[in-house]
């Protein structure tokens, strides 16, 4: 199966094996134990990048970073591997299990910078190496994806283009309330008319006019 860590089998094989089998905890969902197998792999690679180690992983890598200089790789390599102690040392003897998969995962990409600056800086590999990103869908796939980052990027801009122009659709033939409350009124009016100039109310009023006259006769 791929991995994002297929390059370091050829430069280190036994840190390959530590960080594919953390790989393997997270696909099955695994995730403080893939926390913890990170923390392992950081610690055997600090201890490589050092060159002996010391009696416990903090004292080791306390003594790296008084070593390193002062760029940008070197900072960034001693804080990644801070983080993966951290973590892991907290999922290894943590009393409540958090399993969270979004940990992990970061834990996973920070193994891999240490790994490209390991080859590269320690392990003199090519500099090209330090161009490879991190893929999400390899790591829970397996398989790597055959379209480039940018057009799996245009490809979700064009759905959500989609999606916008269906909703602006539906809402340019939805009539409105207020076109709905006038042609309520329009027919009102013209209800109103029918009954103002029918024959029958015509009939009525005259007849009731007829009556009073009879009943003001009759009472004379």
């Amino acid at each position: 199966m791929n991995s994002n860590f297929c390059f370091l089998k050829k430069i280190d094989n036994e840190l390959y094996r530590l960080i594919i089998d953390a790989e393997k905890l997270y696909r099955d969902e695994y995730f403080d134990q893939c926390i913890t197998q990170t923390r392992k792999f950081g610690e055997n690679i600090c201890k490589k990048t050092l060159g002996y180690s010391c009696d416990t992983f903090d004292e080791t890598l306390a003594t790296l970073k008084d070593k390193v200089g002062n760029s940008v790789e070197e900072r960034e390599f001693v804080e990644d591997l801070y983080f993966l102690k951290k973590h892991g040392n907290n999922s290894a003897h943590s009393s409540k299990s958090k399993n969270d998969p979004f940990l992990a995962l970061e834990c996973l990409q920070r193994s891999f910078e240490t790994a490209l600056n390991y080859s590269v800086y320690k392990r003199k590999a090519k500099q090209t190496l330090l161009k490879r990103r991190f893929d999400t869908e390899l790591l829970i796939t397996g398989k790597k994806s055959s379209k480039s980052l940018s057009e799996r990027y245009e490809e979700e801009k064009d759905k959500v283009r989609k999606k916008q122009s269906g909703f602006t659709k539906r809402n340019a033939t939805k009539p409105t309330k207020r076109k709905s409350r006038q042609v309520a009124t329009i027919k009102s009016e013209q209800y109103d008319n029918n009954i103002q100039f029918s024959p029958y109310w015509i009939l009525v009023s005259v007849s009731a006019v007829i009556a009073a006259i009879v009943m003001i006769i009759v009472s004379i």
